[in-house]
């Protein structure tokens, strides 16, 4: 079976437009390629994704054009998105595990769980809560490219 990684919404969104840790998370994607990992992610992943997408046009960071390419181009990403029913009574549990005001964060985590892999984000906030409680989590902060 090839490896696996989960990729949250945080991480995805900087592999479409340029942010703080873009270089670092398109290394990764890059390294991720060429050694044949499966990339996995709640279905969540594309509303969030295209609310991020969203929100930058409409704060003017991002042009129209700009934006809407991105948002065409993540329908492209090899990314495996599943909508498990398991995921969701997960999610629920592990955000109240780990004290955080809402699921959203906490699906992405509960698919990492039920598979098994590493949760990468660039949600350092999100990162940072989990603490050492939740090692399978990686902030792309941390990933050092060669």
């Amino acid at each position: 079976m090839p490896p696996r990684a989960c990729v949250d919404a945080s991480l995805v969104t900087q592999w479409l437009v340029p942010e703080d840790f873009s270089e670092r998370a398109l290394h990764l994607l890059a390294a991720w390629t060429k050694t044949g990992t499966e990339l996995f992610a709640p279905t969540l992943l594309l509303y969030e994704v295209a609310a991020a997408l969203r929100f930058l046009v409409s704060q003017k960071v991002l042009t129209e054009e700009i934006g809407y390419d991105a948002f065409l181009h993540l329908r492209k990403l090899r990314i495996r998105l599943t909508s498990r029913a398991a995921i969701f009574p997960l999610a629920w549990k592990l955000a109240r595990d780990f004290n955080q005001p809402t699921t959203y964060d906490t699906t992405y985590l509960a698919l990492a769980h039920l598979l098994e892999c590493e949760l990468w984000t660039a949600d350092r906030k999100f990162y940072n809560a989990l603490g050492t409680k939740a090692p399978q989590v990686k902030w792309i902060g941390d990933y050092q490219t060669a």
